[in-house]
């Protein structure tokens, strides 16, 4: 196996030494005929090409006679454990000697040893036989790449007329040896499935064949890029029909992979199923020696072939993307031109290549547009970007800031126009994409220059918060986007639109983003500061109303109202937005945060911001209600005195009638915030006039009884505004009430036995005992 090991080292000191023999002066140079150091060269390889076969076949006659031992003694080893096995199978009979039991004992006892030892023989002459084999192929490849490069030596002297049978031979030469590293891979792939115990034979047959790829392939690459030259590849730009960016691709338009007639194009298509069949053999060996990991994270490499289509044509490109340095539009005009000028021939030309040499998942045409767009980035971060970074950094006078910012969002308008328009070439062709959608989308999308980027990202963000913000603060200032309703329905001010319409902008920019995690942080990074803006905004209005008048102004109040109904038109907006496939995977990355809606910290803070405020307008209508109604809390005579008619308190009158006009002017609040108003203005009446009039101490006759009856009566009234069964919100007041309106003798003998029991019989869910206790204590019967 050590065949070849130091034949560069010992080719290399050869060499000099002949150098050094021949030329051993300047007058040795001028007087030496070339003639004779060719011929004299030739015959020096002549004769190591003949020593090297001697030795091959010299190697092969003893490993004939190695096999063929080997096979003798496995057929004797064979027999002598086939006899054993007999031997062992034979019945013991009571008539035999003791001698022979004793024999057949011992060889019964050491039969699993020698088993083993054959089976330890077979492995051997198994190992022995692989490794020749491993050996005599890999020679063979070591050969075969070597002839290569002593044919390329030889062809540089002969004339062009004689290149073309050469790139024949190469071609025929490098097949040949492709197909011998097919079958060592296969071998590889077997010992590794059924052997892995021979892993110093695997990694050292890997180092042999890695030292021949390294040289196979720069060979092939070098034949397949002399072959598209005398194709006339890369086609012209200057001049031609490339430079034309419209949008119609021009009849007259030639492509050179559609002009392949003849043997030319068998010539290419060898070459090109060499290079594609030498990758697909890359592959293969990558994924034997990658078993047992995780191969879906393995980084797929781009289609050598299409890689040697879109090189050269990209170096002839920046020739004229130099030109263009402040007009970047037409870069990207001419690389989209490029591209879509020649997709068509991917299909129709190299598709069947690919697809014959069996490289699985590779599409031709999103090679070569992935290709283009790739080399677009290359060109963008190291040209375009710098310069649009340097005018950021600048700073000075805000007329510069603002341009050099509008000069950014320029390049990025064009970058996002380039990705929709290259990315429909392969859409509307109806295939499906190959890879996975996030890896696809980087490798055609223009904007995949901030995957690599991360401060250069940081810094386009940056930039559309800004420019957002500029345009979205003034509109917070003005009144009037406070007091216009956008929508009967929400009652949401038209302050809300604005913001909705500026952050869809935003969104639909991140849309474009080629990852999941860079479209996610383009969120948090551009939207979350400009929600912020707007609930601070909100916060300080409500808190200016609030630090002027205490909330007790209609003017202040109505302030606080169009701010939680655009808290709750917002709130609600974002929570549809997290409903959308969009947002849906983005929740994957916060796993560790509970797979939370990418708003969920800015839902959270404005449904914090509505139940503080509704609960503030709650008390403020609560606190008014109790300051009126303090002199008839107060006034206990009033309960056992007779009553004139039906009439109620003009105190409580007065307080109803406030909470009435406090609660008509919250129409205008959203429904749902509505309702969480009234209600809360409802339990805090319930409680109030429970625990200050029936619990306090009054003392309640008949008279006293159906006083409060028509009080309650009226109180309900007042809400059925807004509810049918008011008494369901008053249910302290209602309890209390039927408690006070029993007659005596149900109620002693109630309260005699199972409180608790009679209390749920009758339908006593919130009162207590001790308050159902104190009620029947605060009833004066009379007669």
């Amino acid at each position: 196996m050590r065949r070849n090991c130091v034949a560069s080292a010992s080719a290399s000191a050869s060499a000099n030494g002949f150098l050094a023999q021949k030329f051993g002066s300047k007058e040795d140079l001028r007087e030496a005929s070339y003639m004779e150091v060719e011929q004299e060269l030739t015959q020096g390889c002549a004769d190591l090409e003949a020593l090297l076969s001697h030795l091959d076949r010299k190697l092969c006659d003893t490993m004939a006679v190695f096999c063929c031992r080997s096979d003798r003694v496995q057929v004797r080893l064979r027999g002598i454990k086939e006899a054993l096995v007999h031997l062992n199978s034979i019945p013991h009979g009571h008539d035999q000697d003791n001698e022979e039991e004793e024999e057949e004992a011992v060889l019964a006892a050491e039969l699993p040893a020698l088993a083993k030892e054959v089976a330890r023989i077979d492995t051997i002459r198994a190992y022995a036989e692989t490794a020749l084999k491993l050996d005599s192929l890999i020679g063979d490849v070591e050969d075969s790449v070597s002839s290569s490069v002593s044919g390329m030596l030889r062809s540089s002297s002969y004339s062009v007329q004689s290149e073309s049978l050469f790139c024949s031979l190469f071609q025929e030469n490098h097949q040949k040896t492709i197909s011998y590293l097919k079958e060592i891979e296969s071998i590889l792939t077997s010992i590794a499935k059924m052997r892995p115990q021979w892993m110093r034979l695997l990694s050292a047959v890997d180092n042999r064949v890695d030292r021949a790829l390294a040289v196979l392939r720069p060979q092939c690459i070098s034949d397949h890029r002399s072959l598209l030259a005398s194709l006339g590849w890369p086609p012209p730009l200057s001049g031609s029909n490339l430079m034309n960016t419209s949008n119609t691709k021009p009849s007259e338009f030639s492509n050179p992979l559609f002009s392949l007639k003849g043997d030319l194009k068998t010539k290419y298509s060898e070459s090109f199923l060499s290079l594609c069949n030498l990758q697909q053999l890359q592959r293969r060996r990558k994924c034997r020696q990658l078993a047992g990991h995780n191969l879906q994270t393995l980084i797929r490499p781009p289609l050598w072939v299409i890689e040697e289509l879109v090189n050269p044509i990209s170096i002839l490109a920046e020739r004229h993307f130099s030109k263009w340095v402040g007009k970047p539009e037409f870069v990207f005009a001419l690389v989209y031109k490029i591209t879509r000028d020649f997709v068509d021939s991917m299909d129709e030309v190299l598709q069947p290549l690919v697809d014959k040499a069996n490289l699985v998942g590779y599409s031709c045409r999103e090679e070569w547009i992935g290709g283009t767009v790739a080399s677009l980035c290359t060109y963008l971060a190291k040209v375009i970007f710098p310069r649009h970074i340097e005018a950021l950094e600048k700073g000075g006078p805000d007329e510069i800031s603002s341009n050099a910012r509008a000069l950014w969002l320029n390049l990025v308008d064009l970058m996002i126009s380039f990705d929709k328009r290259t990315q429909a070439l392969i859409s509307d062709t109806g295939l499906l994409m190959s890879l996975k959608e996030d890896e696809t989308l980087q490798r055609v999308s223009s904007l995949s220059v901030f995957c690599d980027r991360p401060d250069w990202f940081e810094v386009w963000a940056e930039v559309e918060k800004l420019e957002v913000l500029e345009k979205f603060k003034p509109a917070l200032e003005k009144d009037k986007n406070w007091t216009s309703v956008v929508s009967d329905e929400n009652k949401s001010p038209v302050i809300c639109d604005a913001i909705v319409q500026n952050l869809s902008l935003l969104i639909d920019r991140a849309r474009s983003l080629p990852s999941v995690m860079l479209r996610a942080k383009f969120i948090r990074l551009t939207c979350g500061p400009v929600i912020s803006e707007f609930i601070d905004c909100m916060v300080h209005r409500c808190q200016e109303a609030e630090g002027l008048t205490a909330l007790t102004d209609d003017d202040a109040l109505l302030k606080v109202v169009r701010s939680i109904n655009a808290a709750q038109y917002f709130e609600v907006t974002l929570m549809e937005w997290c409903e959308d496939l969009f947002f849906l995977d983005m929740e994957s990355l916060s796993e560790e945060a509970g797979s939370k809606c990418i708003f969920h910290d800015e839902i959270s803070r404005l449904k914090d911001f509505r139940i503080e405020w509704v609960e503030k307008i709650s008390t403020v209508i609560l606190r008014g209600f109790d300051a009126r109604t303090r002199d008839y809390v107060k006034n206990k005579k009033q309960w056992q005195e007779k009553m004139e008619g039906y009439a109620v308190s003009r105190t409580f009158l007065d307080s109803l009638d406030y909470v009435q006009g406090k609660l008509s002017k919250l129409e205008g609040l959203n429904a749902l915030d509505f309702v969480t108003v009234w209600r809360g203005v409802a339990n805090g009446i319930d409680q109030l006039i429970f625990n200050g009039v029936l619990l306090g101490g009054v003392k309640y006759n008949d008279c006293g009884v159906e006083r409060l009856d028509v009080t309650v009566s009226v109180l309900f009234g007042v809400f059925k505004a807004w509810c049918l069964r008011p008494e369901g919100f008053f249910s302290k007041l209602h309890e209390g009430l039927r408690i006070l309106k029993m007659d005596e003798i149900e109620i002693r003998n109630g309260l005699v036995g199972d409180k608790e029991k009679w209390l749920k019989e009758k339908g006593f869910r919130r009162l207590t005992i001790a308050e159902a206790e104190r009620l029947v204590k605060n009833r004066v019967f009379e007669g």
